[in-house]
């Protein structure tokens, strides 16, 4: 573990104003988007969440830990998620060929129609309260940024 800076670099007002937008903006976007899938759809925005990463995946199926780190959850509370989601038919547990090391998750029929079915409050929601908001220009800016920052992250092993 690093050790802390003894001088701390207080964040200039501009900097601040970044952070805070971007954590408070974050927040309410989430639960917006939440709220709309559960009133629309009756399914929570992390249910989608993890139904979009296995559909994405080969298969429908992804080993647990691969999954908790795309959600960027813990295997604890993602195992917890999951057994939920099991017993609503939209997931199953099953062991991969090959594979000895883990469990997956792996999308159900009835999870697929949840997402085609859900799909499209989602995506009118992200649109409405992000996308549209943002130029083209902005939508690039942000996206190289963020990039960056994931890569780091995800390279710090966190």
């Amino acid at each position: 573990m690093s050790e802390e800076p003894r001088e701390v670099r207080w964040l200039t007002d501009t900097e601040m104003l970044v952070w805070r937008s971007y954590i408070v903006s974050t927040l309410m976007l989430r639960q917006r988007l939440h709220r709309e899938l559960a009133e629309r759809q009756d399914v929570s925005l992390i249910d989608y969440e993890v139904l979009v990463c296995l559909a994405d995946a080969d298969g429908g199926a992804m080993r647990m830990t691969e999954l908790a780190t795309m959600l960027g959850s813990t295997k604890s509370r993602l195992s917890h998620q999951i057994a939920r989601m099991e017993s609503a038919g939209l997931v199953r547990r099953i062991r991969q060929a090959g594979d000895r090391r883990g469990v997956a998750a792996e999308l159900t029929e009835q999870g697929a129609e949840l997402l085609r079915r859900s799909a499209p409050t989602h995506v009118n929601g992200v649109r409405a309260h992000f996308v549209n908001l943002l130029t083209e220009q902005e939508q690039q800016v942000m996206g190289r940024a963020f990039s960056r920052i994931l890569a780091h992250l995800s390279e710090s092993g966190d």
